[in-house]
């Protein structure tokens, strides 16, 4: 029960700074290059997937296909 005390009290307490140094032209500058850099890599990821969804798609098209004709 401590450890999950403390633990939100790090989260809370760290939204807090977040906060504070968003405040900042520096800060904020940090927080929209890490933003940019999250949302590259979710589209990265993204895409990664529906190509892998694409692929797998194809070859079980093409195996049906396969057992149909």
């Amino acid at each position: 029960m401590g450890k999950v005390f403390w633990l939100i009290v790090g989260v809370g307490v760290g939204f807090v700074v977040a906060h504070q140094v968003n405040k900042t032209p520096e800060g904020r500058k940090f927080f929209e290059d890490v933003d940019s850099k999250a949302r590259e890599f979710a589209d990265a990821v993204v895409e990664g997937y529906r190509a892998r969804e694409a692929e797998l798609r194809g070859e079980l098209d093409d195996e049906f296909a396969a057992k149909a004709g």
